[in-house]
């Protein structure tokens, strides 16, 4: 039984055994990730270039930083944590990414992409500064490295010739497709007059062969030249930018990839070594369907099977990302302005169908969520009406083109903010806790947060006809229905809907102002405190405020007065968040409320755990809320007294 390895360790094997542990971690990281839940498909597929690079190169003192970090399971196993990866993705258990209070080997705190690169090079710089010998080593997916920060720094390693080595896993052969600027340089070559001469000359004369054959030539002389594009064109591109440039090699050799990186590791100058991997490797559902098995949730397939007969956005168990995507086709049928665009994500903001029925409205740029924006921009400059569908935080890499190119013209985009709010075991990298503080202070741009699946549908339906910038954030997961305890109301441009009264008679009052989430949470808790009798001489109003910006300005000015409560509740940080809005409010207005208290996040990066478990950690829980209001109810019942 293996226990704790260290790269040390590794470095004593010889290559049967090297292989032999392959196999080893591939079964620890399945068993791991199916029942913890993580990216495990990626992980899966470097677990031989891990290995080698260990090997080769001597780390903790080499650096090597992993582009993204989802493919690091591998890494953590033999970094000193075999042992504890039982805990991967727990509340103070091995982290989801590479993370520097983990451990010396996680050299850089990822989870977004295209950093790699950028920190390799300052590490390298700071080295020959300080006069520290040690190599950097990015490692690098084909995915991420067509982000404009990675070409950024690809552009600046090639033009400073640090020393730098960069490890391309390509793992679904795209690299041709990924990125325009190689197609650009291979369509030097293949765009010449003599090649096209040539390739006219032998397609005419493989056609005056016999049919049958005629058509295996053919057949056999496209494949030809594909496999040219994808062996020429990635390294004219890599080698005109300063790199000097190596492979592709397969990725799972084990002692080709030592051997390589043992050559690499002599060379000076920026080198940029290309590995091909299979995404998945090792196990099968994963290598037929690695988008799928991209990211997996605990007892996946039991989901997946339920997914399958699952037919209504009604269906209280469909997820958000669902209700999107499927409201989205629905609204395309009968719109044919409508278009959706991805970053990379198809499959996790729900837009699969809408891809499958739409395939020329549909637009996945790839990891590059600035174009993203701007693109959108320019799909409504022409009278279509794009969705960007996109995490919340994710967003913030596209701030930028969101003031500049969307909300300074007031263009109708639509941003789908999937993942606001604590997202979970992924950890601090990817909860949605600051979207709201950042794009509040944008002109023209409107921000909403459904309460529910059904608001959702309806909130989509209104965006479609509305002629600005658009914003609708909502959490990962499924969304309760609580439409059943009161009419679900027509939405309508900044206004709310009150959801409960306790006590409609009474002067005094106590307004709880919930957004998204936070209005099922907060009518839990509300309903409890009545069921217990808890709630004395005061009248506890709930409002789904719907609309973060514009706020109901008519609703607050009539309901909030001088001398009231007042509980905001949001999921989002409190700094500059929805609270912090209606208190600029009341104080614009000279309404002097008896007390203010704003439930959300701290003002701090929330680390892994079970989404329902943070959130009570918080304050945001249904327990949690009912407690918090339940001593302000006894605040209030005692200044009567």
């Amino acid at each position: 039984m293996i226990k704790n390895i260290f790269p040390a360790d590794i470095r004593k094997l010889n290559i049967q055994a090297l292989t032999e542990l392959a196999q080893d971690i591939r079964k620890r990281i399945i068993d791991v990730t199916l029942h913890r839940g993580g990216h495990l498909a990626p992980s899966l597929g470097v677990v031989e270039l891990t290995l080698a690079l260990h090997y080769v190169f001597n780390t903790p003192n080499d650096k090597i930083i992993w582009d993204v970090g989802h493919q690091s399971y591998a890494h953590k196993l033999i970094t000193g944590r075999w042992d504890k990866f039982d805990t991967l993705r727990t509340e103070n258990g091995v982290a989801g990414f590479p993370k520097r209070a983990e451990s010396e080997y996680d050299v850089f705190d990822t989870g977004h992409s295209g950093s790699s690169i950028s920190v390799a090079l300052g590490i390298t710089s700071a080295a020959k500064l300080r006069g520290v010998n040690h190599k950097s080593i990015a490692v690098i997916g084909d995915g991420s490295i067509v982000t404009g920060m990675a070409f950024e720094a690809l552009n600046y390693a090639g033009d400073c010739h640090q020393n730098l080595i960069v490890v391309l896993n390509d793992n679904e052969m795209s690299i041709g497709k990924s990125t325009g600027a190689m197609a650009k340089y291979f369509s030097r070559m293949i765009t010449g007059r003599m090649y096209n001469r040539l390739k006219s000359d032998t397609w005419n004369l493989l056609g005056m062969l016999p049919k049958r054959l005629s058509n295996r030539a053919r057949f056999a002389a496209r494949k030809i030249e594909e496999g040219l594009k994808n062996l020429i064109a990635p390294s004219i591109i890599f080698e005109e930018m300063g790199f000097r440039y190596l492979g592709p090699f397969d990725g799972h050799d084990l002692q080709l990839l030592i051997d390589t990186f043992n050559r690499v590791k002599n060379l000076n100058g920026p080198v940029l070594v290309h590995v091909v991997t299979k995404k998945g490797k090792g196990y099968l559902p994963a290598e037929q369907n690695p988008e799928v098995y991209h990211g997996v949730s605990p007892s996946q397939t039991e989901r997946r099977k339920d997914k399958q007969n699952k037919t209504s956005v009604d269906n209280i168990k469909t997820s958000n990302s669902d209700v999107f995507g499927k409201t989205l086709v629905n609204l395309a049928e009968k719109d044919s302005r409508i278009c959706a665009i991805s970053a990379g994500m198809c499959l996790g903001t729900g837009l699969a169908e809408f891809k499958n029925k739409f395939p020329e409205r549909f637009f996945d740029v790839g990891i590059c969520e600035q174009h993203a924006v701007t693109f959108a921009a320019g799909l409504a400059l022409q009278g279509l009406k794009p969705y960007v569908a996109i995490y919340s935080t994710f967003i913030a890499r596209a701030y930028d083109q969101i003031i500049q190119d969307v909300a300074l013209q007031n263009l109708p985009v639509v941003f789908a903010l999937d993942r606001a709010g604590i997202v979970g075991e992924d950890g601090p990298t990817h909860h949605g806790s600051f979207d709201i503080s950042f794009l509040r202070s944008i002109p023209n741009l409107t921000i909403t947060a459904p309460k529910d699946a059904l608001e959702f549908v309806q909130m989509l339906e209104f965006s479609a006809q509305f002629n600005r910038p658009f914003v609708i954030r909502y959490p990962r997961g499924y969304s309760p229905q609580i439409n059943g305890h009161f009419d679900c109301q027509k939405i309508e441009f900044g206004r709310s809907e009150i959801i409960l009264q306790t006590n409609p008679d009474c002067k005094n009052k106590i307004i709880v102002l919930a957004i998204g989430s936070m209005v099922y949470n907060s009518f839990q808790a509300i309903q409890s405190l009545v069921a217990s009798g808890h709630v004395n001489n005061n009248n506890i109003i709930l409002v789904n405020m719907r609309f973060i910006k514009p706020l109901d300005e008519k609703l607050l000015l009539e309901l909030v007065k001088t001398g009231d409560t007042v509980i905001t509740v949001e999921e989002n940080v409190l700094s500059g968040g929805f609270g912090s809005s209606v208190m600029e409010f009341l104080d614009i207005h000279e309404i002097k409320p008896k007390q203010i208290l704003r439930i959300g996040l701290t003002e701090k990066f929330i680390e892994q755990g079970k989404r329902e478990d943070l959130l009570d950690r918080y304050g945001l829980s249904v327990l949690k809320l009912e407690y918090m209001i339940e001593q302000i109810v006894q605040q209030e019942t005692t200044t009567e007294k």
